[in-house]
Formats: structure tokens, sequence, C-alpha cells
């Protein structure tokens, strides 16, 4: 009687998941000849979302995913892709990318909003996750902290934070002589220094005090690994369900910790009359009412940074109140790039001067012709910015590891792509489209031996043969990234003052030659970033 019982369950219980099994995989594959439909070219959906399953498995980094797919189908203006099951369309041509996001700009204002302003009020209100006119209006308010003026002012406060990080490394190496490390933890530890003095007003030494609560809360806040990567998987891909269970990515201490920190210190400076060069002070001014957009591409163009991008822009005045909320969200975006994207850019220059030896001595030459002329006097914004190797260098760094391996764009009116074959393809409003900027940088055609560690790319002659439109590696159009400058700045100087008293040589535990690791969101090499500081004999 009770093997007839478990008979029948049994076989309950197999059509069940016989049945679930079929219903799911229609479910995913129901879009399969979507591009067969529109004669777009696109890679074969024989295996359950095969563009991605080799990421998922953790076989292959979206670094290595973005770069393949491009190669295999960069002879083509544009190609398809899945994300599970959902169709997006990659833009392949740098023609059609300069289209698309200079030209028809109008039709392409936003990028995809995986969090919005209710599902993480912290960072769906950061200039990133903003659209349309509200995009365009807070752009507007936080343009003025980027202009050369304002970057000469932020300049000494990073230099600080520059020179405190060398300083401590020269300590180590009084009593250890050659020091090995993992870069990131180094150079974490300098951007964390730099966007809190830069963007909240606070100054920290996270090399005397490693375990500060500003350090430890931006750890908490890019730990995308584990239940975090989980997390933002299912906010991808299951967004309205992730939003009716009031799922939110960072936890609610974390928030009020920030929101906490930036309004403290906004009524602090306003009691107290105090006026510093970073953004808390810039946001102050904002919600005062007293910044114009007109006046800020004014100043722009005036200092030569105006560019083609930016001028598309509607400068208007920006009558706007800004919220509380709003405000302390732009600190918390300018933390976000400040923090993770511009460590793994000094990580990666400094594991490419490594194994370069060559460029490494011709940059370590022009910092010591550069103090030389500095004599006694500290490193200088102007001074750093006429270093033309060092920006060849950091250049061909972000080559070669861009930040974003790819950007995109949300379809706001109808539009139609036209090929120069005659092929039309037709956007419809919520349609995505991607550029994949790593595929650009590797593209043999726009970058001769693109695995090559080549900063020449970049020099004086070079540079003006750059096919426009593939490099990109701070984004495109009027939404590329505002705090490049910025960005690059900070990265200058910590290499400066390294160089300026080590040479980095290989550790036992380098990855040479370097191989990415799979796992997380993270860009970085398997087993870390580890080399060896020299003391240099000078």
């Amino acid at each position: 009687m009770i093997e007839m019982v478990l008979s029948i369950l049994w076989s309950q219980w197999t059509w069940l998941v016989g049945v679930s099994t079929v219903l799911a995989y229609k479910w995913l594959t129901a879009n399969q000849d979507f591009f067969e439909k529109r004669n777009v070219p696109h890679e074969k959906l024989t295996v359950l979302f095969i563009s991605t399953i080799k990421m998922i498995l953790r076989k292959e980094s979206m670094f290595e995913m973005v770069k393949r797919m491009h190669l295999k189908f960069k002879d083509h203006e544009y190609y398809g892709t899945f994300e599970i099951r959902t169709p997006g369309l990659i833009i392949a041509s740098p023609e059609m990318i300069k289209q698309i996001t200079i030209k028809d700009f109008d039709h392409f204002l936003n990028h995809r909003v995986i969090l919005d302003a209710e599902d993480e009020p912290l960072f769906g209100n950061t200039l990133f996750s903003l659209k349309d006119q509200k995009w365009k209006e807070m752009r507007a308010t936080v343009s003025p902290a980027f202009t050369g003026s304002k970057m000469r002012m932020m300049f000494r406060l990073i230099d600080e934070c520059a020179r405190n990080a060398c300083k401590y490394l020269k300590g180590e190496s009084q009593n250890k002589g050659h020091i090995e490390m993992d870069l990131k933890d180094y150079f974490t530890r300098y951007t964390n220094d730099v966007v809190a003095t830069c963007a909240f007003g606070i100054q920290i030494n996270s090399f005397l005090e490693k375990d500060n609560e500003f350090y430890r809360m931006a750890m908490k806040a890019t730990n995308f690994m584990g239940v975090a990567v989980f997390k933002l998987i299912l906010f991808v891909c299951f967004h309205k369900i992730m939003k009716w269970l009031k799922v939110r990515l960072f936890d609610e201490k974390f928030s009020k910790y920030f929101h906490k920190l930036v309004t403290d210190t906004m009524q602090q400076r306003a009691e107290k009359g105090i006026i510093r060069p970073d953004m808390v002070n810039l946001l102050m001014e904002a919600r005062k009412g007293v910044l114009q957009a007109s006046n800020t591409g004014k100043a722009d163009a005036n200092e030569g940074f105006a560019t083609a991008q930016e001028s598309i822009i509607n400068h208007k005045p920006v009558n706007r109140i800004w919220t509380e909320e709003e405000l302390v969200a732009q600190c918390f975006g300018f933390f976000l790039a400040g923090f993770e994207t511009s460590s793994i850019l000094m990580c990666f220059c400094a594991h490419e001067l490594m194994e370069n030896r060559l460029v490494q001595e011709k940059l370590i030459e022009e910092i010591d012709g550069v103090r030389k002329e500095l004599g006694n006097e500290p490193l200088t914004y102007d001074a750093i910015q006429k270093m033309k190797y060092m920006d060849m260098v950091v250049s061909e760094t972000l080559r070669k590891w861009p930040p974003a391996v790819a950007t995109d764009r949300i379809c706001n009116k109808p539009y139609v792509i036209r090929g120069k074959d005659g092929g039309r393809y037709k956007l419809e409003p919520g349609d995505k489209i991607a550029i994949p900027i790593v595929g650009l940088h590797y593209d043999p055609d726009n970058f001769p031996n693109p695995d090559k560690f080549d900063p020449e790319r970049f020099g004086e002659g070079n540079r003006s043969h750059i096919r426009p439109f593939t490099y990109l590696p701070f984004g495109v159009g009027p939404r590329n990234c505002i705090g490049s400058r910025f960005t690059l700045m900070e990265a200058k100087a910590i290499i400066f003052h390294l160089l300026s008293e080590f040479t980095l040589e290989a550790s036992p535990q380098s990855c040479i030659p370097l191989r990415l690791a799979t796992s997380g969101f993270e860009l970085k090499p398997k087993g870390g970033f580890w080399l060896t500081f020299k003391p240099r004999d000078r």
C-alpha cells in the first residue's frame, strides 16, 4: 500500500517537474527568433541564454564576453544579443554610434535604470540614474564642480592624499625594504581618502586609521560579490517582482550613514560660514538657487572644456529646488564613481608599468624632470596637465582596461536605424541599445595589436589618427562621465608620487600575463594585483 502511494506521488512529482521545465523553457526561448525575423546578425540561441551562460557559470568575465561578441560581429553595423530572454541591439559602427549618441541624442536621452528613486533613493537619484529634464537640470547643477578652475582648487586636496599614501609606503620600506602587496587595498584606501575630502568634506588617513567608519561603509557599498551580485541580477531580470517585494540593494543603516554625513556637514558649514572647494559646497550653493546652467556653459567654454557633445544640452537657468535626498545622492554618485572605478584604473596602470619596464623607465624620466622644475614646490594641477607621457600611459591603460566594458541608451522616441546596406531596424520607446566599449578598444581595425600595451598610440603624432568614436573609456555624448577629468587627475597624482620614490617590480604572486578573474562584476586579475615596490636610489 505504501509503495503504491509513493509510486503515485513520484509520478505526480515527475509530471509536475516535467511540465514546469517545459514551461520554463518556452518562457526563456520565446524570443529566440526575434532577430531572425528582422534579419539581424546574432548568436544563435541553441542553448538557454547562450550569450551569457559562460559568464553566469563563471567561465568567462563580462569583459571577455563583450569583446568576444564584438569581434565576432564587428563587420556588421549592428548585431543582436540576449539578456536572459530580452533582446538587445549592439551598435558596432563608430559612425552609427556618433549618429545615435550625438546627432540624434534627443531620441536616446537616458541610460537604462536598474534601480530608480523608488527602489533605492540613494542610487536612484544619482546623475547616472536620473532621466529627461531632471537629468539635464542636475547635470547643469553639478557641472561647475568639474571645470578647470575647480579642478585646480581640488587638486591640493588630492595631492595631500597622494603624499600621505606615498609617505605610508616609505615608512613601511624603511623597516621592510622591498614591499610586496596587493594593489587593490592600497589604491582603494587612497581613493577613499580622496572622495572623503573632495565629496564629503572630511579629512581621513585610511593608511593610519585602517578601520575608520567611512572606509568600512565604502567597502560595504562597493562590495558587489556574493549576495549583492545575486540581488543585482534579480533587479536586472525581475525588476517588478523585486520592487513589489521592496528589496533594497543597500541596507538602511548604510543609507542613513551617508545621508547624515552630508546633511550634518551642510548644517555645520552654514552655521560657521565654512567654504571649501568640494562637492558639498557646490550643492549648498545649488540649494540656494545661485547656480545657472547658462553660466556653467560659459565658464566651461572659457576654459576650453566645452565639447560638441555637452553643447547639445539646452542650458537654461536651473530653477528647480532640489530636495535634501536628491543632493545627498549626488555626493553618493560621486563617491561610487571615484571610489571603485578610479582605484581599478590605478591598479591596471601600475600593473602595466610593472610588466612593461621600458615604459616605466620613460615615465620615471618625465617625472624626475618635472620634480626638478618644481624644486621644493609641491606638485600642481598645471604641472600634471603638462606631462605628455603620463597622459599617454594613462590613456593606453584606459584603452586596454576601460572602467565600463559597455554603455547603453534607452530609446525614448520611435526611431529607425538605417544601415549602409539598406537595412532598417525599428526601435520603440523603451528599447535598449548598447555600445561595446571594450570590443571597440580591442578591434585590431581600430587599434593594431590590441593586446599590446603601447602608450605611443596616444603620442602627439598618433592620437589624431585614432578613428573617432572607437576610444570611449568614459562613455560618449552628453551622457558621458562628468567626472572623467577628476579621475584622470586623481590617478596621475598617485602614480607621480609613487614613481618618484619606487620602481614597480613583479612579485612571486603577480599575474603575468594578466588573466581576468571570472567571479563577480569586479574587473581584476586572477589572484589579485600583486607586485613589489622597490625603493629608488636617488
